[in-house]
């Protein structure tokens, strides 16, 4: 049976809620900003907390452009 079949994992077979995952990526997004404000004194902090918020953001519209010209499934 395993010849005429691919063997696959049962994740594979449902797929995942990608509604769910663009609103956990903005709001970590805006987590990350908010703990801008906070009691640190040195600038290196914010500029991770930024570039991290920066990243996840390009990952969400990078999908949605991929998504809309069909180039991802």
């Amino acid at each position: 049976m395993a010849g005429s079949e691919p063997v696959t994992s049962p994740d594979q077979h449902k797929p995942g809620h990608r509604k769910a995952g663009r609103i956990g990526a903005v709001l970590s997004a805006l987590a990350l900003l908010a703990m801008i404000c906070g009691n640190h004194e040195g600038r290196v902090e914010d500029i991770w907390l930024v570039g991290l918020a920066a990243l996840l953001l390009i990952i969400v519209i990078g999908d949605a452009v991929l998504r809309r010209n069909g180039l991802r499934s």
